[in-house]
Protein backbone atom coordinates (compact mmCIF):
# COMPACT_ATOMS: atom_id res chain seq x y z
CA UNK A 1 0.00 0.00 0.00
CA UNK A 2 3.05 2.43 0.89
CA UNK A 3 3.52 3.15 -2.79
CA UNK A 4 2.64 6.04 -4.46
CA UNK A 5 0.16 6.46 -7.07
CA UNK A 6 -1.57 8.79 -9.99
CA UNK A 7 -4.87 7.93 -9.12
CA UNK A 8 -6.52 6.14 -6.69
CA UNK A 9 -10.28 5.09 -7.24
CA UNK A 10 -12.65 4.55 -4.72
CA UNK A 11 -15.95 2.41 -5.32
CA UNK A 12 -16.39 0.13 -8.57
CA UNK A 13 -19.62 1.57 -9.82
CA UNK A 14 -19.74 1.70 -13.52
CA UNK A 15 -18.53 5.32 -13.75
CA UNK A 16 -15.57 4.50 -11.51
CA UNK A 17 -14.84 1.61 -13.13
CA UNK A 18 -14.89 3.21 -16.54
CA UNK A 19 -12.32 6.00 -15.39
CA UNK A 20 -9.48 3.79 -13.88
CA UNK A 21 -9.93 1.63 -17.47
CA UNK A 22 -9.70 5.08 -19.64
CA UNK A 23 -6.74 6.52 -16.88
CA UNK A 24 -4.96 2.87 -16.99
CA UNK A 25 -4.81 2.89 -20.74
CA UNK A 26 -3.63 6.16 -20.39
CA UNK A 27 -0.53 4.96 -18.90
CA UNK A 28 -1.47 6.49 -15.02
CA UNK A 29 -0.54 4.21 -12.25
CA UNK A 30 -4.17 3.87 -10.75
CA UNK A 31 -5.05 2.20 -7.48
CA UNK A 32 -8.96 1.29 -7.47
CA UNK A 33 -10.20 0.47 -3.98
CA UNK A 34 -13.54 -0.34 -2.77
CA UNK A 35 -15.49 -0.66 0.80
CA UNK A 36 -17.74 -3.65 -0.40
CA UNK A 37 -16.64 -7.38 -0.76
CA UNK A 38 -18.06 -6.80 -4.54
CA UNK A 39 -17.75 -4.96 -7.64
CA UNK A 40 -20.24 -2.62 -9.16
CA UNK A 41 -21.32 -0.21 -5.80
CA UNK A 42 -24.55 1.11 -6.68
CA UNK A 43 -24.50 -0.85 -9.98
CA UNK A 44 -23.92 -3.98 -9.36
CA UNK A 45 -26.19 -6.62 -9.93
CA UNK A 46 -27.72 -9.12 -6.92
CA UNK A 47 -28.80 -12.45 -7.20
CA UNK A 48 -31.95 -13.88 -4.56
CA UNK A 49 -30.03 -14.40 -1.93
CA UNK A 50 -28.59 -11.11 -2.02
CA UNK A 51 -31.68 -9.87 -2.99
CA UNK A 52 -33.90 -10.87 0.22
CA UNK A 53 -30.87 -9.84 2.19
CA UNK A 54 -30.77 -6.56 1.32
CA UNK A 55 -34.84 -5.78 1.22
CA UNK A 56 -36.11 -8.35 3.59
CA UNK A 57 -33.19 -8.90 5.73
CA UNK A 58 -33.25 -12.38 7.22
CA UNK A 59 -36.25 -14.20 5.09
CA UNK A 60 -35.26 -16.30 2.48
CA UNK A 61 -36.62 -16.29 -0.86
CA UNK A 62 -39.07 -18.56 -2.04
CA UNK A 63 -38.17 -21.61 -3.57
CA UNK A 64 -40.48 -21.82 -6.48
CA UNK A 65 -38.41 -18.70 -8.05
CA UNK A 66 -35.84 -21.31 -8.69
CA UNK A 67 -32.09 -20.98 -8.44
CA UNK A 68 -30.45 -18.00 -6.43
CA UNK A 69 -27.73 -17.87 -9.20
CA UNK A 70 -29.81 -17.58 -11.89
CA UNK A 71 -30.95 -14.52 -11.17
CA UNK A 72 -29.03 -11.28 -11.90
CA UNK A 73 -30.30 -7.93 -10.25
CA UNK A 74 -29.31 -4.66 -11.48
CA UNK A 75 -29.45 -1.98 -9.33
CA UNK A 76 -29.03 1.02 -11.29
CA UNK A 77 -31.17 -0.84 -14.63
CA UNK A 78 -30.22 1.23 -17.42
CA UNK A 79 -30.22 -0.09 -21.48
CA UNK A 80 -27.78 0.96 -24.05
CA UNK A 81 -28.16 2.97 -26.71
CA UNK A 82 -26.41 0.80 -29.46
CA UNK A 83 -24.76 4.28 -31.50
CA UNK A 84 -24.27 6.03 -28.22
CA UNK A 85 -22.04 7.13 -25.92
CA UNK A 86 -21.28 4.17 -24.22
CA UNK A 87 -20.82 1.90 -27.22
CA UNK A 88 -18.27 3.98 -28.76
CA UNK A 89 -15.91 3.92 -25.16
CA UNK A 90 -16.56 0.07 -25.05
CA UNK A 91 -14.61 0.18 -28.16
CA UNK A 92 -12.40 2.79 -27.88
CA UNK A 93 -11.29 0.48 -24.91
CA UNK A 94 -11.83 -2.91 -26.24
CA UNK A 95 -13.68 -3.89 -23.90
CA UNK A 96 -15.87 -5.37 -25.64
CA UNK A 97 -13.95 -8.44 -25.91
CA UNK A 98 -15.42 -9.33 -22.20
CA UNK A 99 -19.21 -8.37 -23.03
CA UNK A 100 -21.65 -10.04 -25.08
CA UNK A 101 -24.92 -7.97 -26.27
CA UNK A 102 -27.88 -8.63 -27.33
CA UNK A 103 -30.61 -5.90 -28.62
CA UNK A 104 -33.59 -5.06 -26.69
CA UNK A 105 -36.94 -6.05 -27.97
CA UNK A 106 -39.20 -3.28 -27.44
CA UNK A 107 -39.61 1.05 -26.95
CA UNK A 108 -42.60 1.83 -26.13
CA UNK A 109 -44.34 4.91 -24.69
CA UNK A 110 -47.57 5.74 -22.56
CA UNK A 111 -49.53 8.39 -23.99
CA UNK A 112 -53.66 8.81 -23.62
CA UNK A 113 -53.69 5.88 -20.32
CA UNK A 114 -52.50 3.32 -23.62
CA UNK A 115 -49.03 1.94 -23.80
CA UNK A 116 -47.88 2.05 -27.99
CA UNK A 117 -44.75 1.51 -29.45
CA UNK A 118 -42.73 4.28 -29.92
CA UNK A 119 -42.36 5.26 -33.76
CA UNK A 120 -39.12 6.29 -35.07
CA UNK A 121 -39.10 7.73 -38.71
CA UNK A 122 -41.56 8.91 -41.36
CA UNK A 123 -42.78 4.86 -41.96
CA UNK A 124 -43.72 3.98 -38.84
CA UNK A 125 -45.29 7.87 -38.48
CA UNK A 126 -47.77 7.13 -40.45
CA UNK A 127 -48.93 3.98 -38.99
CA UNK A 128 -48.61 4.50 -35.50
CA UNK A 129 -52.25 4.73 -33.39
CA UNK A 130 -51.02 7.73 -31.38
CA UNK A 131 -51.57 10.37 -34.29
CA UNK A 132 -54.62 10.72 -36.34
CA UNK A 133 -54.79 11.27 -40.17
CA UNK A 134 -53.42 14.75 -40.36
CA UNK A 135 -51.36 15.05 -37.27
CA UNK A 136 -49.68 11.46 -39.27
CA UNK A 137 -48.71 13.71 -42.26
CA UNK A 138 -47.10 16.62 -40.13
CA UNK A 139 -45.19 14.32 -37.93
CA UNK A 140 -43.92 12.72 -41.00
CA UNK A 141 -42.59 15.73 -42.82
CA UNK A 142 -41.03 16.75 -39.35
CA UNK A 143 -39.34 13.06 -39.30
CA UNK A 144 -38.03 13.38 -42.60
CA UNK A 145 -36.89 17.02 -41.39
CA UNK A 146 -34.85 15.63 -38.79
CA UNK A 147 -33.24 12.13 -41.09
CA UNK A 148 -31.98 14.69 -43.23
CA UNK A 149 -30.55 16.94 -41.16
CA UNK A 150 -26.97 17.46 -41.12
CA UNK A 151 -25.43 20.15 -39.50
CA UNK A 152 -22.11 20.60 -41.78
CA UNK A 153 -24.21 21.10 -44.55
CA UNK A 154 -26.47 24.68 -44.41
CA UNK A 155 -28.93 23.07 -47.47
CA UNK A 156 -30.66 20.78 -45.17
CA UNK A 157 -31.57 23.41 -42.60
CA UNK A 158 -34.09 25.22 -44.53
CA UNK A 159 -33.28 28.41 -42.82
CA UNK A 160 -33.33 27.28 -39.73
CA UNK A 161 -30.48 27.68 -37.42
CA UNK A 162 -30.92 25.16 -34.73
CA UNK A 163 -28.13 26.69 -32.18
CA UNK A 164 -30.78 29.88 -32.27
CA UNK A 165 -34.34 28.53 -32.52
CA UNK A 166 -35.68 26.62 -29.70
CA UNK A 167 -37.50 23.42 -30.02
CA UNK A 168 -40.88 24.86 -29.40
CA UNK A 169 -40.33 26.88 -32.21
CA UNK A 170 -39.30 24.11 -34.64
CA UNK A 171 -41.95 21.94 -33.39
CA UNK A 172 -44.43 25.13 -34.21
CA UNK A 173 -43.30 25.19 -38.01
CA UNK A 174 -44.51 21.74 -38.38
CA UNK A 175 -47.63 22.30 -36.71
CA UNK A 176 -47.26 19.37 -34.17
CA UNK A 177 -49.77 19.09 -31.45
CA UNK A 178 -49.16 18.69 -27.92
CA UNK A 179 -49.40 14.96 -27.79
CA UNK A 180 -47.04 14.66 -30.57
CA UNK A 181 -44.37 16.70 -28.84
CA UNK A 182 -44.87 15.20 -26.08
CA UNK A 183 -43.78 11.13 -27.37
CA UNK A 184 -40.83 13.00 -29.66
CA UNK A 185 -39.12 14.65 -26.77
CA UNK A 186 -39.43 12.39 -23.93
CA UNK A 187 -39.66 8.64 -25.85
CA UNK A 188 -37.37 9.53 -28.91
CA UNK A 189 -35.22 12.31 -28.08
CA UNK A 190 -35.18 10.68 -24.35
CA UNK A 191 -35.84 14.10 -22.41
CA UNK A 192 -36.49 13.48 -18.33
CA UNK A 193 -38.54 16.51 -18.41
CA UNK A 194 -40.37 19.37 -20.40
CA UNK A 195 -37.59 22.16 -20.04
CA UNK A 196 -35.73 21.20 -23.37
CA UNK A 197 -38.58 22.77 -25.62
CA UNK A 198 -37.14 26.51 -24.20
CA UNK A 199 -33.79 25.49 -25.22
CA UNK A 200 -32.05 25.41 -28.64
CA UNK A 201 -33.36 22.77 -31.00
CA UNK A 202 -30.33 21.02 -32.11
CA UNK A 203 -30.15 18.96 -29.19
CA UNK A 204 -33.39 17.29 -29.48
CA UNK A 205 -32.54 17.01 -33.46
CA UNK A 206 -29.49 15.17 -32.47
CA UNK A 207 -31.42 12.81 -29.55
CA UNK A 208 -33.92 12.10 -32.34
CA UNK A 209 -31.21 11.06 -35.10
CA UNK A 210 -29.56 9.04 -32.31
CA UNK A 211 -32.37 7.12 -31.60
CA UNK A 212 -33.25 6.86 -35.13
CA UNK A 213 -29.26 5.50 -36.29
CA UNK A 214 -29.33 3.38 -33.16
CA UNK A 215 -32.96 1.46 -34.08
CA UNK A 216 -30.84 0.73 -37.60
CA UNK A 217 -28.63 -0.66 -36.07
CA UNK A 218 -29.66 -4.30 -35.58
CA UNK A 219 -32.64 -3.84 -37.01
CA UNK A 220 -34.50 -4.65 -33.81
CA UNK A 221 -37.69 -3.42 -32.26
CA UNK A 222 -35.74 -0.92 -29.95
CA UNK A 223 -32.68 0.87 -30.17
CA UNK A 224 -31.05 -0.67 -27.07
CA UNK A 225 -28.77 -3.08 -26.04
CA UNK A 226 -28.36 -4.77 -22.88
CA UNK A 227 -25.56 -7.15 -21.72
CA UNK A 228 -26.11 -11.16 -21.38
CA UNK A 229 -25.71 -11.87 -17.46
CA UNK A 230 -27.01 -8.07 -16.50
CA UNK A 231 -25.18 -5.10 -15.93
CA UNK A 232 -22.73 -5.85 -13.67
CA UNK A 233 -20.70 -6.97 -16.07
CA UNK A 234 -19.75 -3.66 -17.46
CA UNK A 235 -17.95 -2.68 -14.32
CA UNK A 236 -15.85 -5.69 -14.24
CA UNK A 237 -15.14 -5.28 -17.65
CA UNK A 238 -13.45 -2.16 -17.26
CA UNK A 239 -11.79 -3.26 -14.30
CA UNK A 240 -10.28 -5.69 -16.14
CA UNK A 241 -9.02 -3.56 -18.60
CA UNK A 242 -7.66 -1.70 -16.03
CA UNK A 243 -5.89 -4.86 -14.85
CA UNK A 244 -4.38 -5.53 -17.93
CA UNK A 245 -2.89 -1.89 -18.05
CA UNK A 246 -1.43 -2.14 -14.79
CA UNK A 247 -4.05 -1.07 -12.61
CA UNK A 248 -4.32 -2.52 -8.46
CA UNK A 249 -7.57 -3.55 -7.63
CA UNK A 250 -8.79 -3.74 -3.90
CA UNK A 251 -11.95 -5.16 -2.65
CA UNK A 252 -13.16 -5.33 0.90
CA UNK A 253 -11.24 -2.50 2.10
CA UNK A 254 -13.03 -0.73 4.81
CA UNK A 255 -12.89 3.03 5.73
CA UNK A 256 -10.91 3.95 2.79
CA UNK A 257 -10.33 7.68 4.65
CA UNK A 258 -9.45 10.63 2.05
CA UNK A 259 -6.13 12.21 3.16
CA UNK A 260 -5.31 15.97 2.91
CA UNK A 261 -2.48 18.88 3.14
CA UNK A 262 -2.93 21.39 4.86
CA UNK A 263 -3.91 23.22 1.55
CA UNK A 264 -7.15 20.84 1.33
CA UNK A 265 -5.38 19.18 -1.32
CA UNK A 266 -5.50 15.42 -1.80
CA UNK A 267 -2.08 13.39 -0.39
CA UNK A 268 -3.42 9.77 -0.01
CA UNK A 269 -5.79 7.23 0.98
CA UNK A 270 -5.66 5.41 4.23
CA UNK A 271 -7.39 2.03 4.82
CA UNK A 272 -6.41 -0.43 7.76
CA UNK A 273 -3.74 1.73 9.07
CA UNK A 274 -1.77 1.83 6.19
CA UNK A 275 -1.57 5.14 3.53
CA UNK A 276 -1.58 4.87 -0.34
CA UNK A 277 -0.13 8.27 -1.62
CA UNK A 278 -1.61 9.55 -4.89
CA UNK A 279 -1.97 13.13 -7.03
CA UNK A 280 -5.49 13.06 -7.38
CA UNK A 281 -8.58 10.67 -6.23
CA UNK A 282 -11.61 9.88 -8.13
CA UNK A 283 -15.08 8.58 -5.93
CA UNK A 284 -18.48 8.70 -5.52
CA UNK A 285 -20.03 10.67 -3.46
CA UNK A 286 -20.45 8.04 -0.82
CA UNK A 287 -16.62 8.62 -0.27
CA UNK A 288 -16.47 11.94 0.00
CA UNK A 289 -19.94 13.21 1.69
CA UNK A 290 -18.60 16.83 2.62
CA UNK A 291 -17.98 17.54 -1.41
CA UNK A 292 -21.08 16.86 -2.11
CA UNK A 293 -24.64 18.29 -1.88
CA UNK A 294 -28.06 16.15 -2.17
CA UNK A 295 -29.92 17.44 -5.08
CA UNK A 296 -32.95 14.85 -5.47
CA UNK A 297 -33.95 11.12 -5.11
CA UNK A 298 -34.80 8.34 -6.96
CA UNK A 299 -37.87 6.02 -6.43
CA UNK A 300 -37.67 2.52 -7.41
CA UNK A 301 -39.77 -0.44 -7.39
CA UNK A 302 -38.44 -3.86 -8.45
CA UNK A 303 -40.63 -6.80 -9.56
CA UNK A 304 -40.73 -10.17 -10.00
CA UNK A 305 -42.88 -11.35 -12.52
CA UNK A 306 -44.14 -14.78 -14.83
CA UNK A 307 -45.15 -13.28 -17.75
CA UNK A 308 -44.23 -10.27 -19.89
CA UNK A 309 -45.46 -6.67 -19.62
CA UNK A 310 -48.79 -6.34 -21.42
CA UNK A 311 -49.33 -4.64 -24.43
CA UNK A 312 -45.48 -4.85 -25.70
CA UNK A 313 -46.18 -7.16 -28.21
CA UNK A 314 -44.83 -10.15 -25.59
CA UNK A 315 -41.47 -8.80 -25.71
CA UNK A 316 -38.55 -10.11 -23.64
CA UNK A 317 -36.71 -7.32 -22.64
CA UNK A 318 -38.62 -3.64 -23.38
CA UNK A 319 -38.47 -0.26 -22.07
CA UNK A 320 -41.85 2.08 -21.37
CA UNK A 321 -41.21 5.90 -20.80
CA UNK A 322 -44.11 7.32 -19.33
CA UNK A 323 -43.91 11.16 -20.08
CA UNK A 324 -44.97 13.15 -16.97
CA UNK A 325 -47.14 15.34 -18.52
CA UNK A 326 -49.37 12.08 -19.36
CA UNK A 327 -49.03 11.41 -14.62
CA UNK A 328 -49.29 14.98 -13.88
CA UNK A 329 -46.00 14.66 -12.83
CA UNK A 330 -42.76 16.88 -13.11
CA UNK A 331 -40.41 14.52 -14.68
CA UNK A 332 -41.07 11.20 -16.54
CA UNK A 333 -41.46 7.29 -15.46
CA UNK A 334 -39.64 4.73 -16.49
CA UNK A 335 -40.46 1.05 -17.00
CA UNK A 336 -37.85 -1.51 -18.02
CA UNK A 337 -38.38 -5.52 -18.24
CA UNK A 338 -35.66 -8.09 -19.12
CA UNK A 339 -35.57 -11.83 -18.87
CA UNK A 340 -34.23 -15.02 -19.39
CA UNK A 341 -33.16 -13.93 -22.76
CA UNK A 342 -30.60 -12.04 -21.46
CA UNK A 343 -29.67 -14.73 -18.69
CA UNK A 344 -30.91 -12.80 -15.66
CA UNK A 345 -33.53 -14.83 -14.44
CA UNK A 346 -34.89 -18.64 -15.24
CA UNK A 347 -37.07 -19.54 -18.03
CA UNK A 348 -40.17 -18.01 -17.72
CA UNK A 349 -39.74 -15.24 -15.40
CA UNK A 350 -39.18 -11.89 -15.74
CA UNK A 351 -37.70 -8.87 -14.12
CA UNK A 352 -39.29 -5.33 -14.33
CA UNK A 353 -38.37 -1.79 -12.75
CA UNK A 354 -40.31 1.06 -12.70
CA UNK A 355 -38.49 4.25 -11.67
CA UNK A 356 -38.49 8.00 -11.11
CA UNK A 357 -37.39 11.22 -9.87
CA UNK A 358 -39.09 10.96 -6.37
CA UNK A 359 -41.90 14.00 -5.60
CA UNK A 360 -43.01 12.24 -2.36
CA UNK A 361 -41.65 10.08 0.22
CA UNK A 362 -44.25 7.27 -0.58
CA UNK A 363 -42.54 4.78 -3.20
CA UNK A 364 -45.49 2.90 -3.46
CA UNK A 365 -48.49 5.15 -3.99
CA UNK A 366 -45.86 7.48 -6.36
CA UNK A 367 -44.86 4.77 -8.37
CA UNK A 368 -48.64 3.21 -8.70
CA UNK A 369 -49.08 4.30 -12.67
CA UNK A 370 -46.01 2.25 -13.44
CA UNK A 371 -46.84 -0.40 -11.28
CA UNK A 372 -50.69 -0.66 -12.83
CA UNK A 373 -49.29 -1.50 -16.44
CA UNK A 374 -47.26 -4.78 -15.35
CA UNK A 375 -49.79 -6.99 -14.53
CA UNK A 376 -49.83 -9.85 -11.95
CA UNK A 377 -46.53 -9.50 -10.22
CA UNK A 378 -45.09 -12.63 -7.93
CA UNK A 379 -42.85 -10.09 -5.77
CA UNK A 380 -42.34 -7.09 -5.62
CA UNK A 381 -39.61 -4.20 -3.41
CA UNK A 382 -39.59 -0.70 -2.89
CA UNK A 383 -36.25 1.44 -2.66
CA UNK A 384 -35.45 4.95 -2.51
CA UNK A 385 -31.99 6.70 -2.94
CA UNK A 386 -30.56 10.34 -2.23
CA UNK A 387 -29.11 12.12 -5.65
CA UNK A 388 -25.75 13.81 -4.76
CA UNK A 389 -23.41 16.08 -6.88
CA UNK A 390 -19.93 17.02 -6.22
CA UNK A 391 -19.79 20.75 -4.65
CA UNK A 392 -15.85 20.96 -4.38
CA UNK A 393 -13.47 22.73 -6.72
CA UNK A 394 -11.52 20.05 -8.31
CA UNK A 395 -8.63 22.42 -9.14
CA UNK A 396 -8.10 22.76 -5.56
CA UNK A 397 -8.52 19.40 -3.71
CA UNK A 398 -7.52 17.26 -6.88
CA UNK A 399 -10.85 14.95 -5.78
CA UNK A 400 -13.04 14.16 -8.15
CA UNK A 401 -16.73 13.20 -7.58
CA UNK A 402 -19.19 11.30 -9.98
CA UNK A 403 -23.03 12.63 -9.82
CA UNK A 404 -25.32 9.90 -8.27
CA UNK A 405 -27.41 8.10 -10.92
CA UNK A 406 -30.53 9.71 -12.34
CA UNK A 407 -33.70 7.43 -12.83
CA UNK A 408 -33.00 6.78 -16.47
CA UNK A 409 -33.45 3.85 -17.98
CA UNK A 410 -31.12 4.59 -20.73
CA UNK A 411 -27.13 4.98 -20.28
CA UNK A 412 -27.17 8.87 -22.35
CA UNK A 413 -26.29 10.73 -18.97
CA UNK A 414 -24.21 8.36 -17.33
CA UNK A 415 -21.05 8.54 -19.57
CA UNK A 416 -21.68 12.57 -20.22
CA UNK A 417 -20.78 12.86 -16.22
CA UNK A 418 -17.75 10.34 -17.08
CA UNK A 419 -16.34 11.97 -20.64
CA UNK A 420 -16.85 15.68 -18.77
CA UNK A 421 -14.92 13.97 -15.49
CA UNK A 422 -12.34 12.50 -17.92
CA UNK A 423 -11.11 15.87 -19.23
CA UNK A 424 -11.24 17.54 -15.88
CA UNK A 425 -8.59 14.95 -14.75
CA UNK A 426 -6.30 14.85 -17.84
CA UNK A 427 -7.04 18.01 -19.52
CA UNK A 428 -7.92 16.24 -22.88
CA UNK A 429 -10.85 15.35 -24.73
CA UNK A 430 -11.50 11.77 -25.11
CA UNK A 431 -11.86 11.17 -28.91
CA UNK A 432 -14.82 8.52 -29.61
CA UNK A 433 -14.62 8.65 -33.40
CA UNK A 434 -14.08 4.95 -33.60
CA UNK A 435 -15.69 2.32 -36.27
CA UNK A 436 -19.33 1.44 -34.55
CA UNK A 437 -18.84 -1.26 -36.70
CA UNK A 438 -16.28 -3.18 -34.65
CA UNK A 439 -18.84 -4.17 -31.59
CA UNK A 440 -21.36 -6.03 -34.16
CA UNK A 441 -20.19 -9.55 -33.82
CA UNK A 442 -20.39 -9.29 -29.95
CA UNK A 443 -23.43 -7.59 -30.19
CA UNK A 444 -25.53 -10.24 -32.00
Amino acid sequence: MDEEYDVIVLGTGLKECILSGLLSVDGLKVLHMDRNDYYGGESTSLNLIQLWKKFRGDDKPPPHLGSSKDYNIDMNPKFIMANGMLVRVLIHTDVTKYLYFKAVDGSFVFNKAKVHKVPSNDMEALKSPLMGIFEKRRARKFFIYVQDYNESDPKTHEGLDLTRVTTKDLIAKFGLDDNTVDFIGHALALHRDDRYLSEPALDTVKRMKLYAESLARFQGGSPYIYPLYGLGELPQAFARLSAVYGGTYMLNKPECKVEFDAEGKVIGVTSEGETAKCKKVVCDPSYLPGKVRKVGKVARAIAIMSHPIPSTNDSQSVQVILPQKQLGRKSDMYLFCCSYSHNVCPKGKYIAFVSTEAETDQPAIELKPGIDLLGPVEEIFFDMYDRYEPVNEPTLDNCFVSTSYDATTHFESTVVDVLNMYTLITGKVLDLSVDLSAASAAEE
